[in-house]
Formats: structure tokens, C-alpha cells, sequence
């Protein structure tokens, strides 16, 4: 790998974490349910990212399937909170 693309994934990775720290606090702080959900979403794309950017740094394909999965049950659980929140329930009867 080269050694400016290795700085760069793990400046990356700091960035990532970073920001995956910042949504905790606000998934654990928020004022509003819809605080709540947007820190959750920002930790599964940031998480998602991450999963990606260890796949670039080790040229293995197992870290983009991660990432796919994460993407998937994100989308989700975001979208089953935003029907939550919207009307009170999840599957209509």
C-alpha cells in the first residue's frame, strides 16, 4: 500500500471515530426522540464508512460486505423509527 494512501485511510479512521463518538453523545443526550434518531443514523453510516475504509486499507472484500450489511439494517431500523415516530406503530394491523 502506498504510504500516502495509508496516512490518509487512517486519517480517515480518526475522522470516523470521531464522529461516531459525537453521535453517542447525542444518542445518549438527546432532548427530542428526533435527536435520537438522526445520532443513530449518523452512527450507522459512520460505522458503514469505517467498515469500507478497513476494506481499502486491507484489500480484503470481507470489510465491504460488512459495510453493505450495516447499510441495509440501517436503512432499516431508521425507517422503522421515523414510522414510529410518525404514527405510533411500526406494521399497520
Amino acid at each position: 500500500m502506498n504510504n500516502i494512501l495509508f496516512w490518509a485511510a487512517s486519517f480517515a479512521l480518526l475522522c470516523f471515530a470521531l464522529g461516531m463518538v459525537f453521535a453517542a453523545i447525542r444518542l445518549l443526550r438527546g432532548p427530542t426522540a428526533q435527536d435520537r434518531v438522526l445520532a443513530l443514523d449518523t452512527l450507522y453510516i459512520n460505522g458503514m464508512l469505517t467498515m469500507l475504509v478497513f476494506g481499502i486499507r486491507s484489500g480484503t472484500s470481507v470489510y465491504f460486505d460488512i459495510a453493505l450489511l450495516i447499510a441495509l439494517f440501517g436503512f432499516v431500523g431508521s425507517t422503522a423509527m421515523a414510522r414510529f415516530l410518525l404514527r405510533g406503530e411500526v406494521i399497520e394491523p
